[in-house]
């Protein structure tokens, strides 16, 4: 089957890493594992989304004319062209990046419509962003098959969803074969335990987890700790890594921090467990569904930093228990969210589109 993948939010050649980059190029992956072919035909060019506010109205319009200049090109080619898809699957549709073309395209071709990881805001129908917030709306029920990846997304997008429609649950899911690799040469250190973040350096919900990381770190003084971030002699920041020598870094920590401000979930929380790292994590969205506490890490109420301090202190006093979460971390993420149990999920839900 010739899929083509829409991705709104951020293409998967894009240069700025993040984790719905990574899910994109993990979705490809997926998809070609299974035999499929995948066509990304630039589609970031023909809309790249849309802003929320009522003034750019005409950007919409023009969103919707180059999904008719996509619907008369299909049409066009040959009935085995490669460029022919026969599915439409968009990733990532929410209010901010809104799937503007795979309604109207899908609709008009007669092809199935799959969108992976929707959610639905009921909040923002009004002000500013009510436009992105009807476009969801309009892609959920025109969809044939929604994949949810994050649990607090079920119920809001089921209810959109229209009669005959279905709802399938996707695990978040890496590459873990890198990460374990790593974790196998992992060599035992006398030095203080290392501590290791993994996130972008952004503004708002970023910002906020690193204001909590820095205030639980202040409650630390008497605990031997190290961290990967000059701000002070115990602390590494080590800028920018390329995401392929992210396992090494991992394999070289003890334990995981992100306080996970307004977090979806978080590939890194997969990554770090995939390495055998227990994780200190805050306690929202979708981080349960992906870190299970007191069995791969332990988790706090979100935004307390005391309350993380706490969780770090114990752990550090604790290497034993480190050892423990760590390789049941390590063992939930091969067994629940390595590719070859999410390409089994996709595959039996894309079955139901036959």
């Amino acid at each position: 089957m010739r899929v083509l993948l829409h991705t709104p939010l951020k293409q998967p050649d894009s240069p700025v890493a993040s984790g719905d980059r990574e899910m994109a190029r993990g979705l490809v992956r997926l998809l070609r594992r299974l035999g499929h072919s995948v066509v990304m035909p630039g589609l970031s060019r023909v809309a790249p989304g849309v802003p929320m506010v009522e003034r750019h109205l005409a950007l919409q319009r023009r969103a919707r004319a180059s999904a008719q200049r996509l619907i008369h090109r299909w049409r066009a080619l040959p009935a085995r062209h490669p460029e022919r898809f026969d599915l439409w699957l968009t990733y990532h549709c929410y209010y901010r990046k809104p799937d503007w073309l795979g309604p109207i395209v899908t609709g008009a071709l007669g092809i199935p419509y799959v969108i992976s990881e929707a959610s639905h805001a009921p909040r923002r129908a009004q002000g500013p962003t009510r436009l992105g917030h009807v476009a969801v709306e309009r892609a959920l029920a025109a969809a044939d098959l929604v994949l949810s990846v994050n649990p607090r997304d079920l119920a809001g997008v089921r209810m959109r969803l229209r009669p005959g429609a279905h709802q399938r649950w996707l695990p978040p899911f890496i590459d873990a074969r890198p990460f374990r690799a790593a974790a196998h040469v992992r060599r035992p250190s006398n030095d203080p335990p290392l501590l290791l973040s993994v996130g972008m350096m952004r503004t708002r919900d970023k910002l906020a987890s690193y204001r909590v990381l820095a205030e639980a770190f202040a409650l630390l003084r008497g605990k031997a700790w190290r961290l990967m971030a000059p701000f002070g002699e115990r602390v590494r920041f080590t800028g920018a890594v390329p995401h392929a020598e992210l396992p090494k870094l991992y394999a070289s920590a003890d334990l995981y921090l992100w306080p996970a401000i307004n977090e979806a979930y978080g590939m890194a929380f997969l990554e770090a467990q995939a390495a055998g790292l227990p994780v200190i994590a805050g306690r929202t969205g979708g981080v349960p569904a992906v870190v299970t506490d007191g069995v791969t890490g332990l988790l706090t109420p979100i935004g307390d930093a005391a309350s993380f301090a706490q969780a770090i202190a114990h752990l550090l006093d604790r290497p034993d228990e480190r050892a423990r979460l760590g390789a049941a971390a390590a063992s939930r993420i091969a067994a629940h969210h390595d590719e070859a149990a999410a390409a089994h999920a996709l595959a039996a839900s894309l079955a139901l589109l036959r």
